[in-house]
């Protein structure tokens, strides 16, 4: 019987650990498109920076191409990037919250390990 607790406490870790490796991998790849969002936004920055204030611009609405103001233009790709950055911000708190807790499951697993091969050896 406790063979049997053992094995079940060691899958329930293994399971704990590939659920932490899933989120860690989740939130990386959230992080990835982020980054990719604050690259275009940048360029488009980049870009209305060079624009002079008579240039048209327009914003892509659904299927149609609506007229829209330099400034408020300028003023909608600002905001968007403090909120890409902001974004970028917390999901890097996720990641080395996850970091921190796929580690520790790691040392709890080798760990529990190294505690079962002593018990099979005597």
């Amino acid at each position: 019987m406790a063979d049997a607790t053992a094995q079940s406490a060691y899958e329930k870790l293994t399971e704990e650990f590939r659920n932490t490796q899933s989120d860690l991998s989740s939130y990386i790849e959230s992080r990835q498109k982020l980054e990719s969002q604050l690259q275009e936004n940048k360029i488009v920055q980049k870009e209305f920076s060079i624009l002079d204030d008579h240039s048209k611009i327009y914003k892509l609405i659904g299927p149609v191409l609506v007229p829209q103001d330099k400034g408020e233009a300028v003023m909608n790709v600002d905001k968007r990037l403090e909120f890409i950055e902001s974004e970028i911000k917390r999901i890097e708190g996720q990641i080395n919250d996850t970091r921190a807790k796929s580690d520790k499951k790691r040392a709890e697993l080798i760990s529990f390990q190294a505690q079962l091969q002593e018990k099979a050896r005597n």
